[in-house]
């Protein structure tokens, strides 16, 4: 099945994913500020729970690394090419 780019990208700009982003990068600033994370060290926040939708902003995080956090996510409908 081929990629509907121009689906993905509406559904990227509505605006529940616009704030759902800003949201993210809020964290993401905030953990810098902190020092719990840095610039390039491939580590990323995740919001601990199960939170597909709604609001991050008080959601508790924590560091993690890239790898442990895709393991985590739900598994996708489409097949990966190996």
């Amino acid at each position: 099945m081929a990629r509907n780019y121009k689906k993905e990208a509406a559904y990227e700009d509505s605006p529940a994913q616009v704030k759902r982003r800003e949201a993210r990068n809020r964290a993401r600033r905030k953990a810098l500020k902190a020092g719990t994370v840095h610039k390039g060290d491939s580590k990323e926040l995740d919001h601990v729970g199960y939170h597909r939708t709604g609001s991050l902003d008080r959601v508790p995080t924590r560091v993690v690394s890239e790898h442990a956090n895709v393991v985590r996510q739900p598994p996708h409908k489409r097949k990966r090419k190996h």
